[in-house]
């Protein structure tokens, strides 16, 4: 700004008069370049505490507030909603076992049953198809290669004809002893007159088939044409006389598949004609019962921890919120600290460079220089007056936050307690049918 030039130069010409009581130019352009630096720097402060306003303003803690005293509860109520909406499929799921379990005692009491059906298990039942096959390969390849003798397409054709014998030899006992001979067992004199007539007829199937295939088998060694005639032809005529010793083997052979067959069929199932499919019906209800009732305990599982994880995040949530709003009033505080001494640098600034000017004026005159010249400078500061919009006291604040966060652990208590009563609740129903835990035990081999 060339102050001490320009002070030598009005202060060789006298200027400004000793009688001066305003500024003068050099003296105004000072004081307007520091005015001009405050308003600017107010300006700055201006922003900032209008930043720090909305971000005290965004944090709204009493809106916080009353959103966590009203979701808190909620969350409590829509729990209790959820294990209503439980009971009420776990009841329908109870009443199919329920009803199930009544047919299967009713079942006992009228069948005169003491004990629990003999139902099979998955391993057991694939062991005794894997035996009905295995029997049927096996008599199918044996079979085949008695009956190739004789055959016009060898061993191709007797393992063909071999595989319908055997095809009919093992159905036919499997059918009559599973649904036929089983009715042996049952209370009612007509059931058991079929189970009569069903052995009956296994017996001569059984036995007239495997005759005739090995009667079959006495034709085809001596080429003989039309061996499907001449077989029944023996059977009327001459049916226990074999030719052939193999031919013996084969009938006995073929007996004894049948008779495995015929057994495997019969452990199938319990041997009491409809029990196995009762118990079974039970089971199948009980378990899907048992598995309901486990979705349902892990879904109300599933949602408490959803809750307690909403809640301490609402807890945390305002532990920030807090930090953040200690955090804003510091930083507001330091901000409107350094505008203050900002102001002060000012003043120093202005009083120093009229000071530079008025020495330089003081020496370069003849006459007095004006009594203005010794009168320090004083800056009028600007008040700084920051919002309180969103703004706590601290201790006010602090117990409105501890207040809450009891709110938030003692709803999460709440809900504990709930999922706690819902499990009770839905275990409380399996008094509903008493007689379970007695009778509902693994069938007995």
């Amino acid at each position: 700004m060339r102050l001490e030039d320009l002070g030598q130069e009005r202060g060789e010409r006298n200027e400004p008069p000793s009688i001066s009581t305003s500024l003068d130019d050099i003296e105004a352009a000072i004081i307007e370049r520091v005015e001009m630096e405050k308003k600017q720097s107010h300006g700055a402060l201006e922003d900032e505490l209008r930043t720090y306003s909305e971000r005290l303003s965004s944090l709204d803690f009493e809106g916080k507030f009353a959103a966590i005293r009203h979701a808190a509860p909620a969350c409590v109520g829509e729990f209790k909603a959820e294990v209503a909406k439980g009971l009420d499929d776990l009841h329908s799921l109870r009443d199919n076992f329920r009803e199930a379990h009544n047919e299967r005692d009713e079942f006992r009491r009228t069948h005169n049953l003491s004990r629990s059906a003999r139902v099979q298990g998955r391993a057991s039942t694939l062991l005794k198809i894997a035996i009905l096959v295995c029997i049927f390969v096996f008599e199918t390849i044996l079979n085949g290669q008695f009956l190739a003798v004789g055959n016009e397409s060898g061993l191709l054709g007797g393992i063909a004809l071999a595989f319908s014998f055997a095809l009919v030899n093992i159905t036919c006992a499997l059918i009559l002893a599973l649904f036929g001979v089983v009715q042996l067992n049952h209370r009612s004199l007509l059931r058991k007159l079929i189970g009569f007539v069903s052995l009956a007829f296994y017996i001569a199937v059984a036995l007239g088939l495997n005759l005739a295939l090995a009667h079959y088998r006495d034709v085809s060694a001596i080429l003989a044409e039309n061996p499907g005639r001449l077989v029944m032809e023996r059977m009327r005529h001459i049916p226990l006389q074999l030719d052939d010793v193999n031919s013996w083997v084969f009938l006995a052979i073929g007996t004894l598949f049948s008779l495995i067959a015929f057994i495997d069929g019969l452990f199938l199932s319990d041997p009491y004609p409809g029990f196995a499919a009762t118990q079974k019906r039970l089971e199948e209800r009980r378990a899907a019962y048992s598995r309901g009732r486990r979705a349902l305990i892990d879904r109300l599982s599933d949602i408490r921890d959803d809750y307690r994880d909403e809640m301490e995040e609402l807890n945390r949530d305002l532990s920030v919120r807090r930090g953040e709003h200690d955090a804003i009033l510091t930083n507001r505080a330091r901000f409107i600290q350094l505008f203050a001494e900002h102001q002060n640098q000012l003043e120093r600034t202005a009083t120093l460079l009229l000071s530079t000017y008025r020495e330089a004026n003081k020496a370069a005159r003849s006459t007095k220089p004006p009594k203005r010249f010794s009168a320090p400078y004083k800056l009028q500061r600007i008040p700084v007056v920051a919002s309180m919009a969103g703004e706590w006291r601290g201790e006010e604040l602090r117990d409105r936050i501890l207040a809450t966060q009891d709110v938030l652990t003692e709803q999460v208590g709440a809900i504990h307690r709930e999922f706690e009563n819902a499990v009770d609740r839905y275990r409380q129903l399996d008094e509903l049918v008493p007689e379970q835990r007695a009778s509902d035990v693994a069938p007995s081999a």
